[in-house]
């Protein structure tokens, strides 16, 4: 019975992110070495699983380790200069050919339907296409890069009408120019370009290690664009390449425009999907700002309220309140949103005539609790007060007394509350009264 409930309640938990992600664009990226990967075929489910949920999704996949395999296999070694493949005849033989199979072998796997796999019944319609305009990078520092180009623009308008007709795009890092030559490209950078292009409300990059701090080894759950700029800088030389690579991605994306970028080490089975539907994630979140954010609620804020406090007036921590109550006190309200979703909330009623104030609906989901949220919320809750000229706090608890006496209020009876807040007083739950005088 326990597994069926585990499911039951991570199925429910996982809603308002299915919710959320509905009809919006992801890019992701994943290295050529996830193809050689026996469990490739896994990611591929999700990728479809994703598909099945709503979710537009564009697929950028890298060549790398097909392209030397196929260097090797002529006895050729393969040269860079900056961490960049220098792109000759030969080489670029090996990508248009490395890059001709992955495509067939993605595309293959997309195509599956058998009884038997979690594809069954649903049938995908995949896209590729000269997307990707390029021009040659040229000559740096004396040396040519030949065939190894740099993204020139990407036909967005092409994209969308694929992506609005259920498509999944499949690009690879080959670009075209209008003079019809080919040229081998940077996977993270064409993911990079297309997200900006497309306005994606994410970019994942699916990267073959965990993103860590390179002086404790912990791994970073979550930075802003800034935060990852200066990793960059101070450990240049212990960042891993791959981390390299993706972290410039993750930059360069947030600051034009993209909202989330996630990086999400693949050996994790099911990374993707535990990224994307649980509270906590198994990756690194990059923003162009904290992606945590405590503001005032507006009417968007209703639903997630709800969902917060329900289960709490359930138990009886919390007064019920109807929807069409919290609509009309809405300016009242507080919320910690965190990537989309409300976690936590609270409201200050003011007694504008009595210069007093009501802490009402104060709710921390369970997941992010023991971690000073309600804290901040009734930091918050203080700076507002003195902003409204309000010099006294009163609060009604059932079950959280203490936590308010840490924190310095302390207990009086009815006869103190101002009338406004007497006659909403209800004796059948017997709220204990609490009250702190805040100076101005």
């Amino acid at each position: 019975m326990e597994p069926q409930k585990s499911f039951v309640t991570w199925f429910r938990d996982s809603s308002p992110y299915i919710h959320a992600h509905r009809n919006k664009t992801f890019v992701i990226n994943f290295g050529g070495e996830a193809l050689l990967d026996p469990e490739f075929d896994h990611l591929v489910h999700d990728f479809a699983l994703l598909s099945s949920l709503g979710i537009r999704l564009v697929l950028v996949h890298g060549i790398r380790p097909q392209i030397d395999q196929r260097l090797k296999k002529l006895d050729v070694a393969p040269v860079f200069y900056k961490n960049l493949r220098i792109t000759d005849e030969l080489a670029l033989q090996c990508v248009k050919e490395a890059a001709g199979t992955v495509r067939v072998e993605i595309e293959a796997l997309l195509s599956m339907g058998l009884a038997n796999t979690p594809m069954a019944g649903y049938g995908l319609k995949v896209a590729s296409g000269n997307f990707v305009i390029a021009k040659p990078i040229g000559v740096i520092d004396g040396i040519d890069y030949c065939h190894t180009g740099e993204i020139r623009r990407i036909d967005s308008e092409a994209l969308q009408q694929q992506l609005g007709q259920n498509a999944i795009v499949l690009i690879s890092p080959i670009g075209y120019s209008r003079s019809g030559e080919v040229f081998n490209l940077s996977a993270e950078q064409v993911a990079t370009a297309v997200a900006i292009e497309v306005q994606a409300e994410k970019l994942i990059l699916l990267t073959e290690q965990h993103c860590c701090d390179p002086g404790t080894g912990q791994q970073i759950q979550q930075m802003t664009a800034s935060e990852a700029d200066a990793l960059l800088h101070q450990h240049q030389t212990t960042i891993p390449d791959g981390i390299r690579l993706a972290l410039t991605a993750a930059i360069q994306s947030c600051r034009s425009g993209v909202g989330r970028v996630h990086l999400v080490d693949r050996a994790t089975d099911g990374a993707l999907l535990l990224e994307l539907f649980t509270h906590n994630g198994v990756g690194t979140l990059i923003s162009a700002t904290p992606f945590e954010e405590l503001r005032s609620a507006s009417l968007n804020d209703i639903g997630g309220i709800l969902e917060l406090v329900k289960p709490l007036e359930q138990q009886g921590i919390l007064a019920k309140r109807s929807r069409e109550k919290i609509e009309m006190e809405i300016a009242d309200y507080l919320v910690i949103e965190r990537d989309g979703l409300v976690i936590a909330c609270a409201a200050l009623h003011p007694d504008q005539q009595s210069h007093t104030g009501a802490i009402a609906c104060l709710a921390v989901h369970p997941d992010y609790q023991r971690s000073s949220r309600g804290s901040r919320l009734l930091e918050a809750i203080y700076r507002k007060a003195k902003h409204l000229n309000i010099n006294k706090l009163f609060v009604l608890s059932t079950q959280t007394v203490h936590w308010f006496m840490e924190r310095g209020f302390l207990p009086c009876n009815i006869s103190v509350l101002p009338e406004g807040f007497r006659t909403l007083y209800n004796p059948q739950r017997n709220s204990k009264i609490l009250y702190q005088v805040i100076g101005q």
